[in-house]
């Protein structure tokens, strides 16, 4: 996504903009997670104020087409094209799709312990301020994640709507774009607009991700060979490997790719909440 703004903005081809991505990503990691948490504090103000002029936007141009966005049947694919879905009908395939993006989401939810190990002491907080850090920062964020997919839904409808194709509206920097042109009436003016937005909220992701992914190895080979070489060695490791996946095309194999992981990460959730229960 990031690379597709950068494409986007200034032309850079996708394999490239891959390699500028997850350069980018490497100083502000390797600095540990108070850079990182700077960083995320630093940008957020740009970020919300995007985001809610955004929000703004459609709330305020497309407020008719929501009933038209929740009945609206779906695309079927037919080769390179695209004709709208007729089937009123209850659909197990497409709910089965459906399905398999949100456990694939649930998931994730679990990157928001990296932070909640940096709650203060139980002991030396208001209870109430604790319990709704642990809450909000943690589970909770489900409900955030389930409001940033109804409004990409929607932006993603609109797009459908206007006769876009799936490239373009499963994109972003293409979505807000779209957007953004309500408030400036600008192509050039809300490609700008977007592609920051776009280019801050993926760096916030990818931080995060990289971080994240950096502790788990090394914690895994340092049970494994009892050695450790540096979280720093993990970083770049980790980062090359999201890289080379990258270059390799598995963007294509998305969907593919998140359904298999929807019923790995909801079989070991129901596995883990089960042996829970039996233990309680």
């Amino acid at each position: 996504i990031l690379a597709m703004a950068l494409k986007a903005l200034f032309g850079i081809p996708m394999s490239v903009g891959y390699v500028i991505c997850a350069i980018a990503v490497i100083p502000i990691v390797t600095h540990g997670i108070t850079f990182i948490s700077k960083f995320q504090v630093g940008t957020q103000p740009l970020w919300l104020a995007l985001q809610c002029l955004a929000l703004f936007a459609v709330a305020y141009f497309e407020a008719d087409n929501l009933s038209h966005w929740m009945s609206y049947p779906g695309l079927e694919s037919t080769g390179n094209s695209q004709i709208e879905h007729t089937n009123n009908g209850f659909d197990l395939l497409r709910f089965g799709a459906a399905a398999s993006i949100l456990f694939a989401m649930t998931a994730q939810i679990g990157e928001q312990v990296d932070y909640l190990r940096f709650l203060p002491p139980k002991e030396e907080t208001p209870t109430l301020r604790w319990w709704t850090a642990l809450i909000v920062a943690g589970p909770g964020w489900i409900f955030i994640g389930i409001i940033k997919m109804l409004v990409g839904s929607f932006l993603a409808y609109l797009a459908f709507s206007r006769g876009a194709s799936i490239e373009i509206a499963t994109d972003p920097t293409q979505m807000y774009q779209a957007v953004f042109n309500y408030v400036t009436h600008s192509p050039t003016a809300s490609l700008i607009l977007a592609g920051i937005m776009v280019i801050i909220s993926q760096m916030k992701i990818n931080v995060t991700n990289a971080y994240a992914g950096s502790i788990a190895w090394s914690n895994f080979f340092s049970r494994l060979t009892h050695n450790h070489p540096g979280r720093v060695v993990w970083l770049v490791f980790n980062v090359a490997i999201a890289l080379l996946l990258m270059e390799l095309g598995i963007y294509r194999a998305l969907e593919s790719i998140l359904g298999m992981f929807a019923i790995i990460a909801i079989s070991w959730l129901g596995r883990f909440a089960n042996q829970q229960i039996h233990w309680a």
